[in-house]
């Protein structure tokens, strides 16, 4: 019998081309992808979890970005997911007309790999990297790539100002020589969930649960000082990028930025043997949630007030809920923040979907919005005294 050849068009895949042999060498079948590949994940969130912590290989956790023109931001999302998917790449990453902002984790054995095939595009050859100061491979267990109006969400009218006129930027033995002036105000662009872990001492740390909120809040708490020195920093470099120039519009004088945020500083003052002026953990948004830069620990359990942290998302699926819990508090509520949410997770998922159901997604509690935290110290006395009584 002689080899039958079947050719197959539009297949949705991420693979470039797949050449299948069936019944003894008897038919092959070769598949071509369609115009519009399949560039998602269509695996459930626990399988992929289930993998990544099987998963034997060592990765390289990174972060990078660039503002850079970028004239079709799909058509570059497509072909990053098709690339990065080829090479195991995990992680999140923004892509829009401004730049990119990417947080990921590659295989070791394919990180020349990787970065040939970034440097290869003009539009982001030699573009700076941080590598994670903590990484035991698991910081991300998917690979998304989103198209977004922005790379960072900063609701500024980006026409109404010179975006480019940036503060300067300054290495970790400058930024540690600046904290050491007299008049030198240090601003943490940061939300407050990442500073309530982690800071330089002696900054500047606004209560704002998003970036679009810190601005203005710093703005005003800074109106009187133009002409004071100005250093900044966040987690990568990002944000500061932005918010310098921002600073620069309205009138200050002297704004300065940490190059490579916290990330980079720690590798610098590591190289270099320098002090330390930031303590506590550096909070990311991985798995991770948080890197331990230095072993104090400045911050208390949301629950009890014992000094804590680390910070986890209520187990209950309608609330994830970003706080800080010991591990008492996690053992007695069963990594939730609140009776509530207890009995709700140790519902039958079905029951809970049910329970879910029809909600919008504004009554839920997201993740990240922590000022929508009630006080659970007091929630749980309050709870313990109504029990007392009864």
């Amino acid at each position: 019998m002689k080899p039958v050849n079947v050719f197959i068009d539009n297949v949705e895949t991420t693979d470039i081309y797949h050449k299948f042999h069936l019944l003894e060498s008897s038919i092959f079948v070769h598949i071509k992808p369609s115009d519009t590949m399949l560039l998602q994940n269509r695996v459930n969130k626990k399988e992929l979890k289930k993998r990544i912590q099987e998963e034997t290989i060592k990765r390289i956790t990174v972060s990078f970005y660039r503002y850079v023109i970028i004239d079709n931001p799909q058509e570059l999302r497509d072909k990053l997911f098709a690339e990065w998917n080829n090479l195991g790449i995990l992680g999140r990453i923004y892509v829009a007309h401004e730049g990119i902002n990417a947080q990921i984790c590659v295989p070791e054995n394919n990180w020349e790999a990787f970065k040939k095939n970034l440097f290869a595009d003009p539009r982001f050859t030699d573009v700076p990297f941080k590598i994670a100061v903590e990484d035991n491979g698991k910081s991300f267990y998917k690979l998304t790539i989103k198209v977004r109006h922005k790379i960072v969400a900063d609701g500024l009218d980006d026409d109404a100002f010179d975006v480019t006129n940036v503060g300067n930027h300054l290495t970790a033995k400058e930024f540690n020589e600046a904290m050491e002036m007299p008049d030198t105000i240090v601003v943490d662009m940061r939300n407050h969930y990442e500073s309530e872990v982690g800071r330089f001492v002696g900054a500047i740390c606004p209560d704002a649960d998003t970036f679009r909120e810190e601005l203005p809040i710093v703005l005003e708490e800074l109106k009187d000082k133009k002409d004071q020195k100005i250093i900044m920093y966040c987690t990568g470099g990002v944000r500061c990028e932005k918010a310098s120039a921002y600073l620069k519009h309205h009138g200050f004088k002297d704004v300065n930025q940490l190059h490579g945020g916290v990330i980079d500083y720690v590798r610098q003052i590591k190289a270099e043997n320098l002090p330390t002026k930031f303590i506590g953990k550096n909070f990311v948004f991985d798995e991770r949630v948080g890197e331990r830069i230095t072993e104090d620990i400045i911050s208390q359990c949301h629950q009890c007030g014992a000094v804590c942290d680390t910070h986890v998302n209520c187990a209950n699926d309608d609330c994830h809920l970003l706080f800080i819990q010991c591990e008492n508090c996690a053992a007695k509520m069963n990594g939730c923040c609140t009776p509530e949410c207890m009995h709700i997770a140790s519902l039958p998922v079905e029951e809970q979907r049910a329970l879910r159901k029809g909600r919008k997604k504004e009554d839920c509690l997201s993740v990240y919005k922590s000022r929508l935290r009630p006080n659970l110290k007091k929630v749980l006395e309050g709870k313990e005294l109504k029990s007392d009584k009864q």
